[in-house]
């Protein structure tokens, strides 16, 4: 199937292989190398081991405050490297709790405006220099030679670290098509978390009705509005996604035909 594949772990949730999606040339992503995930917090002592087995670098997305309140667990030999894509809470993004009570308290009866608030979030994301610079940081990561796979992840992996697989993956050559569908997995794969932090936020503030849960799931899901705005963000400000690539994140021709010899097959 031309999706990326997910990796089953005790506590972990949304791991993720790009390997296998196959590439517009018909080339194909090499599995193991090229990893998304959520936050890995709650890692067990076998998922800590399965990590160690795929990864040498870990890229954590999150902001100082997440990453201070849930570290990432220090694993073996793994490189770490922080590149925090926001530097403030942003409800529906981050999970801090000072983030999910403003969305509570702005957006949770107002559906149009939660989703209108996370397409304007996407588009921050490549509407400044710093996330610009961060995200193409992560790029000449990729470029290392190691000797195992990388893991990039946010909070939950669907916003952050689903922009970065956009990235990576618009690089290697595959259908902008294809990128949404498995864009859009976040919602199977997270299907659980989202529906538990929908109940825990509605029995906390003791609203509950269908806005508000169409308020939140928009919040807390994956929507094709969501990369649809960043893809036309993306054209207004740069022409096309590959001047993006090329002028916004500042990778030649030459590292991207690297990046192409070094994870395609």
């Amino acid at each position: 199937m031309n999706e990326s594949i997910l990796i089953k772990f005790e506590n972990l949730h949304n791991v993720r292989d790009l390997g296998g999606m196959v590439t517009r040339d018909n080339k194909s992503i090499k599995k193991g190398k090229l990893f998304r995930s959520g936050h890995l917090f709650e890692a067990s002592e076998n998922d800590l081991k399965k990590l160690s087995d795929c990864v040498d670098v870990i890229v954590d997305f999150r902001t100082d405050k997440e990453k201070n309140e849930k570290p990432d667990p220090a694993i073996g030999q793994i490189d770490y490297y922080h590149l925090p894509i926001i530097e403030s809470l942003t409800a529906g993004v981050t999970r801090e709790k000072d983030a999910d009570e403003k969305a509570m308290e702005m957006l949770m009866m107002e559906p149009e405006k939660a989703k209108a608030y996370m397409c304007n979030t996407y588009i921050g994301f490549v509407g400044g220099d710093f996330p610009i610079s961060q995200y193409e940081k992560f790029v000449r990561l990729l470029l290392e030679d190691r000797d195992k796979g990388v893991l990039w992840h946010c909070t939950a992996g669907k916003d952050r670290a689903g922009f970065a697989s956009v990235i990576v993956e618009e690089i290697l050559g595959v259908d902008k098509e294809v990128i949404k569908e498995d864009y859009l997995k976040t919602n199977v794969y997270l299907k659980e978390d989202i529906n538990s932090l929908i109940n825990m936020l509605q029995n906390m503030t003791g609203v509950k009705s269908e806005k508000s849960e169409e308020a939140l799931r928009f919040l807390f899901g994956a929507e094709p509005d969501y990369l649809d705005t960043l893809y036309k963000e993306i054209d207004d400000r740069f022409g096309s996604f590959e001047s993006f690539i090329t002028f916004g994140l500042h990778i030649s021709k030459e590292e991207q035909r690297k990046l192409k010899e070094k994870y395609l097959e």
